[in-house]
């Protein structure tokens, strides 16, 4: 599957919106990424997954860990797909942890599996769980890669779509007066 088949169909199901939004980051933009839309069909989930695992395998994971909500489909589809386990973090009191017995043992080659990475926030932060528990990061994948600075990691995407960030005081939409959204999982400043 290439680039422009993976954006046809997040286009067909309506997974690309445009207007203005509010990301889990705090920044503004104009396009979000509702992956959700894509993620309510299984099959299509199971084969953007088996491509992921095409392109991470040769990383030899053996755990995939996602970041709750929006890694979580995609992470357990690419988990089945490389016969690996799977867990979450999830976030509390504003951290991302490990909960429900979940985590990581010394020396496992994990996976971070995320829905969209825009800043790298919640995938660095499982990162660097994944090494607070002695645990080797092998790499990222992610179904969507919206940054616009590489990220410190090495990461593999399906689709390259960068799209500008604005900080809310200098975000153009918010001085056009077009009203802001805020259709995430998580809101900024949420804990």
């Amino acid at each position: 599957m290439n680039e422009a088949e993976v954006h046809e169909l997040l286009e067909k199901k309506g997974a690309i919106l445009k207007g203005h939004f509010l990301l889990s980051s705090g920044l503004h933009s104009d396009v979000y990424l509702q992956c959700a839309r894509v993620f309510q069909y299984p099959r299509l989930t199971e084969h953007l997954a088996d491509e992921i695992a095409g392109r991470t395998r040769h990383w030899r994971p053996e755990v995939v860990a996602s970041p709750a909500i929006g890694g979580l489909l995609l992470g357990y589809a690419t988990a089945l797909a490389l016969g690996c386990r799977m867990i979450f973090a999830e976030r509390v009191e504003g951290a991302m942890v490990f909960r429900r017995g979940l985590g990581v043992g010394p020396g496992e080659r994990v996976l971070v599996v995320e829905d969209v990475v825009t800043t790298g926030g919640s995938v660095g932060e499982v990162a660097a769980l994944v090494r607070e528990g002695g645990a080797r990061l092998v790499g990222v994948a992610a179904l969507v890669d919206r940054s616009l600075d590489p990220p410190p990691f090495p990461m593999v995407s399906l689709l390259r779509l960068p799209a500008p960030t604005y900080p809310p005081e200098d975000c153009p939409l918010c001085r056009e007066g077009i009203p802001l959204e805020a259709p995430g999982s998580r809101r900024a400043g949420e804990a």
